[in-house]
């Protein structure tokens, strides 16, 4: 269970920090937003990516715990990235 939790904290971090970007907003929203909202994704996105990080080392240590962090991360990243270019593919038709 513990790494379920992990994974979507890193998913939802990924996410906030993707959509602070102009490019994603475009793409899934339509229109940019404001620079005070894309400032608080981005800060939304840190935090979770930093809450994830010591929920890990506290459930499993530094060891290990930084070792299923950096897979955590990878692979949320990874499904953050493969679900934007589906969502540009699927409005671009």
């Amino acid at each position: 269970m513990t790494h379920v939790t992990i994974f979507v904290i890193c998913l939802a971090g990924f996410a906030a920090l993707a959509l602070a970007t102009d490019r994603a907003q475009r793409t899934t929203l339509g229109r940019e937003l404001p620079p005070p909202s894309a400032r608080a994704l981005r800060a939304v996105g840190w935090v979770l990516l930093l809450l994830a990080l010591w929920r890990t080392v506290a459930a499993m240590g530094w060891g290990i715990g930084l070792v299923a962090y950096s897979g955590h991360t990878s692979a949320a990243a990874g499904v953050v990235f493969l679900a934007l270019i589906a969502w540009g593919r699927r409005m671009g038709r």
